[in-house]
């Protein structure tokens, strides 16, 4: 299994001075920043409009991917800067500490309004990596104020991506993201994934979840504090769970006193044709982690979403949830995201996605029908992935160096030169994924299928059939 970062290529000759900039001063994210030199541009995105982004050539790009799985309500959305500017007017920081600010509050009352269940409270973050980190923070807390100290360890899944602070990568379930940076904070564990394309015919459906009983049990209950799964997990492909999973891993973490927390960074704020994806699956958890969709991505936002069992016993007596973020909360954030859930109800945004979601997935069943390099498609509403093979019948997958070649070396840059942002990925096995903005339609998906087509098939000529 590969993770090598994205590696999209622009030549275009001459840099400009933005460039020259970027190339001196600034450090991407998971990239591969030796990739750049005079030669080779950074791809810089300059404007934003609905499911589209244009670079500083002027060139249009459909954004597949939400930029990050994140700008869910589109681009463009000038109501959500307006939203921010009038706040800036009123109040433009205070801290949640010790403190409290209007529109915080109201936000985390519509929150709880929209989220399943008896979850209740809600504890603001900056972002992702953040929310995760906290809630394996309170898992641990909540079991030693209750009485079970010793329950200190989380279980996730193996090739699931959590985030990449300390406790955020230990619980991530990607070898080569943790090896450069261990050892790595003690307790977290991993269980089998829902992959079932991978999986031999006959294995029960329900396997995946009673591995998550066999780790709790080999690592002993009096000392799991807490399992947290995506209700779709992103790395490896849109790994979409079997029927009755979810409530199968219900009952496990109930009868064991094990806390269950839907990691919801992507799946949340519509991605998957609900406010939350646990609600696609018919499950309440007692703790959901969410960012990204929040704002649409229009300002840094996360948070943990609490049940109320969960929360009480921080809300007694002296007791006090020993941690916290300095913009967690932020009222400027909080105003986008007041603002982009307007948008949501207003435009039915979610069911937009569950109407259109057929279409889309007809589209990439198609592409499977019609392409030999086209093995498996999965996923749910508007998060989708194609994995790529050598052969269906036997779904031989590609080596290491075959993979590099086929997604870094051709299609991450002839997808982006074909103007289509999506993503290229082998953590796990060598991927396709999609997550257009939740507005995106008919045209969009005709664009996806029109450059995927002429890109894969070549891909299968130039490196598979040679």
């Amino acid at each position: 299994m590969a993770t090598t970062p994205q590696a999209v290529i622009d030549d275009r000759g001459a840099p400009s001075a933005t460039q020259e900039k970027a190339r001196r001063h600034l450090w991407m994210h998971f990239t591969r920043m030796g990739g750049y030199d005079e030669r080779h541009e950074i791809p810089m995105i300059v404007k934003g409009e609905g499911s589209y982004v244009w670079d500083e050539h002027g060139t249009r790009y459909l954004d597949g991917l939400s930029a990050l799985f994140c700008v869910n309500a589109g681009h463009g959305r000038a109501e959500l800067g307006e939203a921010a500017a009038r706040q800036a007017k009123e109040l433009g920081f205070y801290t949640n500490w010790s403190y409290a600010h209007p529109v915080a509050a109201e936000l985390a009352a519509r929150i709880a309004n929209l989220a399943p269940g008896d979850l209740n409270r809600v504890f603001f973050t900056s972002g992702g990596s953040e929310a995760v980190e906290s809630a394996w923070k309170l898992s641990r807390q909540y079991h030693k104020l209750t009485g079970n100290p010793l329950k200190t360890k989380i279980i996730s899944r193996e090739t699931a991506y959590h985030g990449t602070t300390f406790g955020a990568l230990s619980i991530t379930g990607i070898t080569p993201l943790r090896t450069p940076f261990e050892p790595l904070v003690p307790g977290a564990h991993h269980a089998p994934n829902t992959n079932d394309y991978r999986w031999a015919e006959d294995r029960d459906p329900l396997w995946a979840a009673d591995q998550i009983e066999h780790v709790i049990e080999f690592q002993g209950p009096e000392s799991v504090a807490a399992v947290i799964l995506e209700p779709v997990q992103n790395s490896g492909g849109c790994f979409v769970p079997q029927d009755g999973y979810w409530q199968r891993v219900r009952e496990i973490c109930d009868r064991h006193n094990v806390l269950l927390i839907a990691d919801e960074v992507i799946c949340s704020w519509g991605r998957l044709g609900h406010y939350f994806g646990v609600d696609r699956f018919g499950v309440v958890p007692d703790m959901i982690t969410t960012a990204k969709g929040l704002t649409s991505a229009y300002a840094a936002m996360g948070g943990v979403i609490v049940s109320d069992r969960v929360a009480d016993p921080f809300m007694a007596d002296t007791n006090t949830f020993t941690h916290g973020i300095t913009f967690g909360g932020h009222p400027i954030s909080a105003a986008i995201a007041m603002a982009n859930l307007d948008i949501f109800e207003r435009e039915d945004l979610c069911g937009h996605v569950l109407a259109k979601e057929p279409e889309f997935r007809g589209m990439l069943d198609k592409l499977k029908e019609d392409l030999p390099i086209v093995g498996d498609v999965r996923g749910a509403g508007y998060f989708h992935a194609l994995e790529l093979v050598k052969d269906k019948e036997t779904k031989e997958s590609f080596s290491d160096e075959e993979s590099e070649d086929l997604l870094r070396g051709f299609m991450s840059g002839e997808l982006y030169k074909r103007g289509l942002i999506c993503r290229a990925d082998d953590r796990g096995d060598p991927v396709i994924q999609l997550s257009p903005p939740l507005i995106a339609d008919t045209e969009e998906f005709e664009l996806i299928d029109n450059v995927l087509r002429s890109v894969l098939t070549e891909a299968w000529e130039r490196i598979v059939r040679h």
